[in-house]
């Protein structure tokens, strides 16, 4: 079985984090059979063995997705170097990778056993080893202190010897302690971290892997604004440390926003006294913007609530802190940045109620945006071709100044009807549109064409007819 069985199951790939494994075994062993031999240890949602495309026998590899991090993790550990079968070798087992990850290795053991924690500023490290021991051996508990007063931040790390043990924890503590997996150490980070010089949160929605019991809290504190966070999958980072906050933001974007379309979406918090677009010496964007607010807090909800939000949908937007020339080392400077950085981190801890501080007048009532933005009409939806239609037409279309994604891709020109599949070229600006019906095809070159959708300008052409005749699809592994 070389692709996922539905589009459905490939977006919840990555639900919870680290709940799919990627297991080299021998290629006799069958997908029935691992899937027998992994069910022992949770609800096993799919079994992917990855065969050849041509000879359609197995490559030795597999992939087994758990509904909860924990059982992954479980299995990982008990079955790394087992034997499945008589006369097969020892399987090799890891956390898979998210889909979207730009790594080229499998999560190691170092990033799944240390855990990040929200806790009262009255506790101690025992109270912290005492309140997550029930969820298995704890290696060391480590609290945040400021560096200059030695009070805690309120904020805590908790190692724990195995990568299921930290899952549990994370999926079955109160919600209130907003436990997430903490970053990995580098040797820059971690010295600052344990002398208390501050902590890198990796905000997850919600604040946790998956499920599980343990009341309070709210597991919706972060999306109660109308501007989504990003997916969950893809962890924002929000940099504590005091010496980082200024009033200045630099925003990155791929797709070609104006400079009305970035000032109206930022000024959406209040505060927002600059804003020029980066252009280069012919006029044109260089995909970055410079935004400055009147004051600390606008700066810091801005990065908050828009660092990886989508717009236009499908174009994720960056945005970090940049120096903005002010001295902050004086007492006055430090006392306005820990306030402001208490006042966030209690928003976050505390709700609804208290983080009405934070939030701008009218956000609540921004409309929706449309998942797709384009300056022509487009046809409703209609429904994709059979994946084993014959292509009677390729369209090639070249993107500027980068691709679209695919989903998107597939909403578009799905509207002509008798899509069969969107393929991009990797590490280029280009793909195909396959089409069953030739006059499906050319009705959406002759509309398409020199358009531009979600920030993205479409070159629309008849693809050159293939050498052969061909039905490769994408890896989807």
């Amino acid at each position: 079985m070389e692709e996922y069985p539905s589009k459905q199951a490939i977006e919840n790939l990555d639900d919870p984090p680290n709940s799919r494994l990627f297991a080299v075994t021998s290629r006799s062993i069958t997908e029935d059979e691992l899937r027998e031999s992994f069910s022992v240890f949770g609800d096993i949602q799919g079994v992917w063995v990855v065969k050849d495309k041509q000879t359609k026998e197995s490559k030795g590899i597999c992939y087994v997705k758990f509904a909860k991090s924990s059982q992954a993790c479980l299995a990982m550990e008990e079955m790394h170097g087992k034997v499945l079968i008589d006369g097969t070798k020892p399987i090799k087992v890891f956390i898979a990778q998210s889909r979207s990850s730009t790594r080229h290795r499998d999560v190691e053991d170092e990033e799944l056993t240390r855990i990040f924690v929200m806790i009262p500023k009255t506790f101690t490290e025992d109270d912290l080893k005492e309140t997550f021991k029930e969820y298995g051996d704890i290696e060391y508990c480590v609290i945040i202190k400021n560096k200059t007063t030695g009070e805690s931040k309120g904020l805590g790390y908790v190692r724990y010897y195995k990568p299921s043990q930290a899952a549990i924890a994370i999926e079955n503590c109160d919600k209130a302690y907003r436990a997430i997996l903490a970053e990995p150490r580098t040797k820059a980070s971690s010295t600052e971290d344990y002398a208390g010089g501050g902590a890198r949160v990796d905000y997850m929605g919600g604040g946790g892997g998956g499920g599980g019991g343990g009341g309070g809290g709210n597991n919706d504190v972060m999306n109660q604004y109308a501007l989504p966070m990003a997916d969950p999958g893809n962890y924002q980072t929000m940099d504590y440390r005091s010496g980082d906050f200024t009033r200045c933001l630099m925003v990155s974007t791929r797709a070609a926003l104006t400079q009305e379309q970035i000032f109206a979406l930022f000024d959406l918090i209040p505060g927002m006294e600059y804003c020029e677009l980066q252009r280069d010496a012919y006029g044109m964007s260089k995909g970055h913007a410079l935004i400055r607010y009147s004051n600390l807090g606008s700066a810091l909800y801005a990065k908050e609530k828009l660092n990886g939000f989508e717009y236009p949908p499908g174009n994720r937007l960056g945005v970090n802190f940049v120096d903005d020339g002010e001295d902050r080392s004086s007492p006055a400077g430090r006392m306005a940045m820990q306030f402001v950085a208490a006042q966030m981190m209690s928003a976050v801890w505390n709700g609804p109620s208290t983080s009405q501080v934070m939030k701008p007048a009218g956000f609540s009532s921004i409309a929706p945006m449309s998942r797709i933005q384009t300056d022509v009409n487009l046809p409703p939806l209609k429904k994709l071709a059979p994946p084993d239609s014959k292509a009677k037409e390729r369209l090639f279309v070249v993107f500027s100044p980068s691709p679209l994604p695919p989903d998107v891709l597939e909403d578009v020109f799905c509207r002509f009807g008798s899509l069969i599949e969107v393929h991009l070229v990797p590490g280029r600006k280009v793909g195909y549109m396959k089409y069953a019906e030739k006059q499906c095809a050319d009705e959406a070159m002759a509309v398409l064409h020199g358009r531009v959708v979600n920030g993205v300008k479409m070159k629309v052409m008849l693809a050159d007819p293939p050498r052969e005749e061909s039905h490769k699809r994408l890896r989807t592994y």
